[in-house]
């Protein structure tokens, strides 16, 4: 069986946000605006993307 792989972009600005929500954008791999990573889909990547829900657009 294949990993599930979700697709996260970063569409919103880090520039006013707390600190733990910019830490948890880098720990997803995510460097500027409209950069998009592939990640597996794990419980942990999925709450580190409900966290900063606001700031990231997910796909499947």
């Amino acid at each position: 069986m294949a990993d599930k792989k979700i697709r996260v972009t970063l569409v919103k600005s880090l520039i006013g946000t707390k600190q733990p929500h910019r830490a948890t954008v880098r720990g997803l791999g995510l460097r500027r605006l409209n950069h998009t990573v592939e990640l597996v889909d794990t419980p942990e990547v999925r709450g580190m993307i409900n966290k900063v829900s606001y700031l990231v657009k997910c796909e499947e």
